[in-house]
């Protein structure tokens, strides 16, 4: 379901309104456990993999961890899970906000007035009270304008680093089968009626299972010779998390092999896909569309999200083509916005910004180094990292 920031956004103009014409509510703010943090996400509408403790510890175990819950008058209204990265030298820090801070109710009216006020509350902690560079990273918006990008900038943020592929492919998950099918774009909806009949079979799979999707996903990336960059050393963490919060795991069989597999977070507003894998029978037998097709289906059926979101392609043209034609016409593509950075005083920006130039001067390399490898390819590889993903 849309928050009542993204249904006020219409253009800019509104946008402006929706989020600057009222002041950010007063905001009790208190540090709880990574126990604790990780029981009261699995309520907030907007909660997401990243903003879990689980999760960040075991990506992130260098940076020190602060689970923030805001309240109003006595109700959790929002959260964050901030990132302290101290930087060479003792000469400053940087507190990293990802896809938050979050609301626990994003359709509530008050939404944008507490979203400010959570904002005011971080930069009245890290920025000004213990001099640190605040860098928030909102997630994407279901529509054109990005209202908490909108409001970072007018607070006075500056706009830093952004995603080389920004573009996040989300799809409708409150339809009827009738109207997602209409949805679809049309090759895909062909691509999808030959998988429909080959045979193939779809299982919904508890987390001791999870040994089969490692083995699938080991097999598919000795088999691609891609690197692998991804977070997949939490996916062990997150699924021996209680069934509220660990992600679900799906599988595609023909003729008693399982051939596909796919882990994707179910918590809030927007389902996110973690992670698929196939075996070299999966692509002619087009499993990928038919896996897809059903996640859609049970995630609409057995969790209260609106959306499902397929994430970026890394610049593959044919992954734009199948996360595109799985949206259709009901579905939205988004950009993630530019990283918000916010200090008090010069010094703090200056080595907050200095220390994500050399972060992303090290991206550029590698992505280098990986395009030189993704060359010896060959193209069947390359071509089935469209249903694979």
């Amino acid at each position: 379901m849309a928050t009542i920031v993204d249904r006020l956004i219409e253009s800019p103009s509104i946008a402006s309104r929706a989020m600057d014409s009222v002041p950010g509510l007063h905001l009790d703010v208190a540090t709880v456990s990574g126990v604790e943090w990780d029981r009261l996400v699995g309520t907030f509408d907007e909660a997401c993999q990243e903003q879990l403790y689980t999760f960040a510890i075991s990506r992130w175990p260098s940076v020190k961890h602060e689970p923030l819950v805001f309240s109003h008058k006595g109700e959790i209204v929002g959260g964050s899970l901030m990132m302290i990265q101290p930087l060479p030298l003792g000469i400053g820090g940087i507190a990293v906000s990802k896809w938050g801070p979050m609301l626990k109710h994003g359709g509530r009216a008050d939404a944008p007035m507490i979203y400010r006020g959570m904002i005011d509350a971080l930069i009245s902690e890290y920025a000004d009270g213990r001099g640190l560079m605040l860098s928030v990273l909102p997630r994407a918006s279901l529509t054109a304008v990005n209202a908490e990008s909108q409001h970072l900038q007018v607070r006075g943020f500056k706009m830093g680093s952004t995603l080389l592929f920004p573009s996040r492919y989300i799809v409708n998950l409150r339809l009827s089968d009738a109207e997602q099918r209409k949805s679809l774009h049309q090759k895909w909806r062909y691509h999808l009626n030959k998988s429909e009949k080959v045979g193939l079979s779809f299982e919904h799979a508890g987390p001791e299972r999870i040994g089969e999707f490692h083995a699938l996903y080991t097999a598919m990336t000795d088999r691609k010779q891609f690197p692998d960059h991804s977070a997949y050393e939490t996916v062990e963490p997150l699924m021996a998390m209680d069934a509220s919060l660990r992600p679900e795991l799906f599988f595609v069989r023909h003729e008693g092999e399982v051939i596909a597999g796919a882990i994707i977070f179910k918590i809030g507003d927007r389902a996110v896909y973690l992670y698929g894998a196939t075996n070299d029978k999966a692509l002619p037998l087009r499993a990928g569309y038919f896996m897809h097709w059903e996640i859609i289906r049970w995630l609409r059926d057995n969790t209260p999200a609106g959306w499902y979101d397929l994430g970026g392609t890394d610049g593959f043209q044919g992954l734009h083509q199948f996360k595109k034609g799985m949206v259709g016409e009901a579905g939205v593509i988004q950009p993630v916005p530019s990283v918000a950075n916010y200090a008090s005083r010069p010094l703090a920006y200056l080595a907050g910004t200095g220390a994500f130039a050399a972060r992303d001067a090290m991206h550029q390399v590698r992505r280098f180094i990986d395009g030189l490898r993704s060359t010896k390819a060959k193209p069947d590889q390359i071509r089935a990292t469209a249903e694979d993903n």
